[in-house]
This record gives structure tokens, sequence and C-alpha cells, in this order.
């Protein structure tokens, strides 16, 4: 098949209404496993990053973006999101 698919549009036009699951990461922790099994409701985990510092985005494993959290004002009130302040060449990626 060229690049017209038999509905008419392109190939790739075909693929952009497709949802994918974005993976927002705020940081990472590396407990012991006794520590981790001593844990229960209200312990609190560190992470390996500031509350001020980036968080990254990813599509499966691979980086797309970076951005700062921020969080929803008007009806989605208390929602959070990403302000997205550097974003990947798909082609060649991030750092």
């Amino acid at each position: 098949m060229d690049d017209e698919t038999e509905m008419g549009g392109t190939a790739t036009g075909m693929f952009t209404a497709v949802p994918i699951e974005i993976i927002v990461a705020v940081g990472r922790a590396r407990p012991l496993i006794r520590d981790l099994l001593r844990m229960g409701e209200n312990a609190v985990l560190p992470l390996d990053r500031r509350v001020e510092d980036p968080v990254e985005l990813y599509v499966g494993d691979r980086l797309i973006a970076r951005g700062e959290l921020e969080e929803m004002e008007g009806e989605q009130a208390g929602q959070l999101a990403v302000r997205l302040t550097e974003v990947a060449d798909l082609a060649g990626g991030l750092d």
C-alpha cells in the first residue's frame, strides 16, 4: 500500500487519532527491600528530586518532553497538569 489508504487519507494521518499513554515521572525512589517491607499507611517515600525540579514525560521508555507540574484552575481546579518546557525532536529524542 502506498501513502494513500483505501479510505482516502494518508497512511500517517490515520494514526493521528489513536490515543497513547504518556507517563509523567516526578522522581525515583531506591529504598532497601527491608525498608519497603516496613512501610505502611502514611509512610513517606523520599524521591530523588525536589518539588521545583522538572518532570519527564515518556511514551513507553522514550523520553518525549520535560515540563513543570501545575494545578488546573476553573472547573478542573485541583487537577494536576504539566506545562511543557522542552519537547523532543521525536525523530532524535532528548539528551
